[in-house]
Order: C-alpha cells, then sequence, then structure tokens
C-alpha cells in the first residue's frame, strides 16, 4: 500500500478498509480452503490435501444436470427482463402518461416484496393453473423478479440522452424501427448489457423462491446444493461453490478486456 493513498485517506481509514476487505472476504477464503480437505466430512483446519471433491461433482449428474437448467434459466430470463424492460425504459424516460408512476412502481415491487411471499404465491398460482414443474413457468417467474434490475440500468443509461441523432435519423427517412436499432439501442447498450448481466446473475443464484416452486425436474443448483447441505456434510458443496467462484472471476476478468466492467456495470459510455 503506497504512502500516497495513506495519506489521502489517513491511516485509520485505510486499517478499517483493509479489516473489512478481510471480514467479507475470509468465508470465501475458506469455502476454498475447505474444497481441497481430504476428509469426509466439512472441517477446518483439516488434515491432508486432496481432489477428489472436484472429482465427485462429475460422479454426480444431479449437481450437473442443475447447473445446465440453472445456466439455460439465467440466460432466458436474463434476455425476457432484458426485452421487458427496454420498452418500458423508454416509455418511462420519454413519455407523461397517466399511471406511469404506477407502472413504474409495479416493475420495481419485486424488489420490495420478500421473496419467501413471492414464492407461496407463484406455488399457489401455478398449481391452480396446472403449471406446476414446467420450466417456460419458471422463466417467467425469474424473468418477473429479475426485470428491476435491467429496468434501472436501463433507465439510468436513457437519462440525458441526446435525441438529436434520432431525430437526424427520423427527418432523413429512416423508420422508428431502424433509428431504434441503429441509433438509439447502441446508445444505450452499456446499461442494457450491465442490466441483462445483472438479471443472470440474480437468476442464477435465487433459491430463496425457487425452493418453492422447484421440482425434482427443475430442480436449480442453488436449490441442489441447498438440499445437499441439509442432507449431507461431504464437502462436495464447497467444491462447487469454488468452481462458481473461479468461474465468476474469469468471466469478470474476460467481461473486463472485452469492454470494461465501468461501462457494463455502471453504464457509463
Amino acid at each position: 500500500m503506497s504512502k500516497n493513498s495513506i495519506g489521502r485517506n489517513g491511516f485509520g481509514a485505510v486499517l478499517f478498509h483493509t479489516l473489512l476487505t478481510i471480514f467479507i472476504l475470509s468465508p470465501l477464503v475458506v469455502v476454498v480452503l475447505v474444497s481441497f480437505s481430504a476428509t469426509d466430512f466439512v472441517s477446518m483446519p483439516f488434515n491432508g490435501v486432496s481432489l477428489r471433491w472436484y472429482r465427485k461433482i462429475l460422479e454426480t449428474p444431479e449437481l450437473i444436470d442443475a447447473f445446465w437448467l440453472s445456466l439455460s434459466l439465467g440466460l432466458l430470463s436474463a434476455t425476457v427482463a432484458t426485452a421487458m424492460a427496454i420498452p418500458a425504459a423508454i416509455a418511462i424516460s420519454r413519455y407523461t402518461f397517466g399511471g406511469r408512476d404506477a407502472v413504474m412502481a409495479f416493475l420495481m415491487s419485486p424488489l420490495m416484496i420478500p421473496h419467501v411471499v413471492l414464492g407461496i404465491a407463484f406455488l399457489r398460482f401455478f398449481s391452480i393453473m396446472g403449471l406446476t414443474g414446467s420450466f417456460i413457468a419458471m422463466v417467467l417467474i425469474h424473468a418477473l423478479i429479475v426485470v428491476p434490475f435491467s429496468l434501472r440500468l436501463t433507465l439510468a443509461a436513457m437519462t440525458g440522452l441526446d435525441r438529436e441523432t434520432e431525430q437526424a435519423a427520423r427527418s432523413l427517412g429512416a423508420t422508428r424501427w431502424i433509428t431504434f436499432r441503429r441509433i438509439l439501442l447502441p446508445l444505450i447498450m452499456p446499461g442494457v448489457a450491465g442490466g441483462w448481466v445483472m438479471c443472470f446473475i440474480q437468476s442464477f443464484d435465487e433459491v430463496t423462491m425457487t425452493i418453492f416452486v422447484a421440482t425434482p425436474g427443475t430442480t436449480t443448483l442453488p436449490v441442489a446444493l441447498y438440499h445437499r447441505i441439509a442432507f449431507s456434510s461431504d464437502p462436495v458443496t464447497t467444491s462447487v461453490s469454488t468452481v462458481m467462484i473461479m468461474g465468476t472471476l474469469v468471466a469478470m476478468i474476460a467481461l473486463d478486456r472485452i469492454v470494461g466492467l465501468e461501462r457494463v456495470l455502471v453504464g457509463k459510455k
């Protein structure tokens, strides 16, 4: 740590942030270390290092199937949520109409309603509709609960956006669709991309609501890990978690190299 940073922030502030960072990262470090344990149960410290629990992942087809289901569910729900958020953001940011605040509040309401309540409500609704265990139903409810993340970032990207370029395109004969596809969408793409990423992360990681509507045929990875922790104490859950942590780091580094994390997550041009 440089002397300049200590001088600007003060030794106390630097010490506080260092301890806070250690406190936040320490559980992840423990999870990674336990995944290399040679014992048959989760313990720390442990005696011996082994990769057996990483091999165990390949020998557990329900975890692999749950991963692919979570991946498909995250991709589809994030795409559906983004497709809903873009026209909603355009309407809310550019037009004044009756019920605009109500529409905004409705789309943002999944952030305010506890997911336990949503899970019970969806379980009852899909039981009545006969859609229990349907993958399409899972996509729809995941898209509903993650759409606020895409909406907020898309709205942020549209705030203060200069409309002169769009008006110039329209004056030259471009249709509304062409203007949107070639002018508006590229301008707000950082916010759209950031919202899609946030939606995917939230959908992939969702467990509280999903546990109510998941069936043996539609068990996501977080739900599968939750059940495994409840009925087993082997460290295979830590090895799966470590793989996900490493995968997330690789994805973030790749994203930073391609478009820049600041642009994707904050929505800056």
